[in-house]
Order: C-alpha cells, then sequence, then structure tokens
C-alpha cells in the first residue's frame, strides 16, 4: 500500500502511525485502542489483542471480531467516539479467544440497548468447538461468547448499514471454522488469520486447518480483491494481526506460503525426517521478511499436513 495513502488515512483517525510494507500495523504509544478509517464505512481497531474490523452507520456497528475480553471496556470507548450507536452485529471469523473475547461485554458497553436482538455470525464448526466439552482440567468456553447465527454453507450474506455484507467460509485452512468478510460497498475484506502479514500463518492441525486449506483461502482472498492502479489501493484487506494491506500485499504472502509448501514437499519425497526438514532451514530466506520465531511451527504444520 502507498505510505502516501496510508498516513493520510492514520491522520483522518486522529493519530499518527508508522506505517511500512514489511512492520506490523503500529500500536497506539499507549495501551489504548487506535482507530484507523480504512475505506467507505470500515474502520479498523488496533491494540485489542488482534484487529478489529468495524462497519459504521445509522443503523448501527458491525464488528468482525472482538479481541480480548480484557480490552472490551477501551474498544467500546473507541467505538463510542466513532458513533453513539449499538453494536448490533458480531462477525467471528474463528474460535480463538482473541476473536471471540468482547462478543459478551461489547455490545453492552456500546451504550444504547440494541434496537434489535444482536446476531453473533460464524461457522457452524466454530459453535461446535467452543461447545464441545472442555479437555480434562481445563474450563469450557462460556455461552456469552458463542455464535447464535451460525451458518453451514459455503456464503452467508446480510444487508446493513445500506452495504451488503458477504461471509464466507474457507474451509480447512487456519482451521476448519475460518471465515472471512467482504464489505462490498467499502470494498474492504477482512480476514481473521488466514491472513497475517509480518507473521508466518498459523495452520492448527488440531482444529482442521492444512496447508492445501490455507492456499486456497489466500487464493480465495485474491478472487475477491482488485487493485486500482498499479497494484497498488482497491480493495483493502485488513488481517487478523498486522498492518491494513492491499491486493499485492497478499499475492507476495501467498507465493511465501506456495514456495515454502513446495519445498517441504520435495523434502517429504525424500523421506527426510521432520527433524531433518527443519534443520534444512526451508524458510531461511523469508525469515527477515516474517517473525522468525514462528517458522520452526509454521515448518512443522507444513510437514505434518503434507504426510497426512
Amino acid at each position: 500500500m502507498q505510505r502516501q495513502l496510508a498516513l493520510t488515512l492514520a491522520v483522518a483517525a486522529g493519530a499518527v502511525w508508522a506505517w511500512s510494507q514489511t512492520a506490523p500495523a503500529a500500536a497506539p504509544a499507549s495501551d489504548d485502542i487506535g482507530v484507523l478509517k480504512v475505506q467507505g464505512n470500515v474502520y479498523v481497531l488496533v491494540g485489542a489483542g488482534g484487529n478489529i474490523a468495524a462497519q459504521i452507520g445509522d443503523d448501527g456497528i458491525l464488528l468482525v471480531d472482538t479481541g480480548t475480553g480484557a480490552a472490551a471496556p477501551k474498544v467500546a470507548a473507541a467505538l463510542k467516539k466513532l458513533s453513539g450507536n449499538p453494536v448490533q452485529w458480531i462477525v467471528n471469523t474463528a474460535a480463538e479467544i482473541d476473536h471471540i473475547g468482547g462478543n459478551g461485554d461489547l455490545p453492552r458497553l456500546s451504550g444504547l440497548g440494541p434496537r434489535q436482538p444482536l446476531r453473533v455470525v460464524a461457522h457452524e464448526m466454530v459453535l461446535n468447538r467452543l461447545s464441545a466439552a472442555p479437555a480434562s482440567g481445563q474450563s469450557g468456553i462460556p455461552d456469552s461468547l458463542w455464535p447464535n447465527d451460525e451458518y453451514s454453507q459455503r456464503v452467508k450474506d446480510f444487508s446493513f448499514n445500506g452495504e451488503a455484507v458477504l461471509v464466507q467460509h474457507v474451509p480447512a485452512a487456519h482451521t476448519d471454522g475460518d471465515s472471512i468478510v467482504h464489505f462490498r460497498r467499502s470494498d474492504v475484506l477482512a480476514t481473521g488469520d488466514v491472513f497475517t502479514p509480518g507473521r508466518y500463518p498459523v495452520i492448527d492441525l488440531a482444529r482442521g486447518g492444512s496447508i492445501q486449506g490455507e492456499i486456497d483461502a489466500l487464493n480465495q482472498i485474491l478472487r475477491i480483491t482488485v487493485p486500482l492502479k498499479y497494484e497498488e489501493g482497491g480493495t483493502y484487506v485488513i488481517p487478523g494481526h498486522g498492518r491494513v494491506c492491499d491486493e499485492a500485499d497478499v499475492v507476495e504472502y501467498r507465493n511465501m506460503v506456495t514456495i515454502v509448501r513446495d519445498r517441504i514437499r520435495d523434502m517429504v519425497r525424500k523421506d527426510m525426517t521432520l527433524e531433518q526438514v527443519k534443520a534444512a532451514r526451508p524458510t531461511r530466506d523469508y525469515d527477515t521478511q516474517y517473525d522468525s520465531k514462528d517458522a520452526a511451527q509454521f515448518v512443522e504444520a507444513i510437514y505434518k499436513s503434507l504426510r497426512k
């Protein structure tokens, strides 16, 4: 994304941000929630444990993910500066606590009572994960954080604030319940943890993730995004963590994931063990661009996914 555009948007949101092609979205100077207008009716809130996309309008507020429960009061305060209307819709892109932690408190803290029953949308696999009996010695997720409007088809669409909203299931990617959310008029896409610039993807094999599903999900993002000029601008992409991006950033990320997958697949075909693959460092030339502390986990997930 062009540096000038990023800075212009940041100033419009009332904050000056450091913005670069390789660094994650800059955090606020304090532990407050940072707010950045992305495009159209859509904003991104940063500093709640993960990025929160917020669509603002006369009908109320729609959130994509809600951050951690501890951050809910500050997120609510930031939302009140954008709108006096309540949270009416929430879409959860996955079942992790940094995506669902504010589901219970944010609607209550947003001020006014809801004009209609709160809708919390997620794929049915998210509800299945959250409602499953916890492992021995672990506490379950309170049902106040569960979705109440789960979907099972490939796409769930609805209209809010005069804008078409498309929630699409991308199966077996980061997990088996991932959703991406397209605000069609604003031309903004929220991806959850399927796309995390500056970090290698987390492929949760225990929750149904896979390397092929991750690549398929990134390709689905690229089928939706359209650049404006010289491969810059156009559709903006809000990742689960990190800076706001455009199509060119997703292409670069998809290519990295595919190249590392192909390298490891070649090693698997040569019957190399996991330890030998890790020692070969198939991410070596990308470790300066992506957080190298996640490299071993990424390599292991690809290896085990391919061995299946």
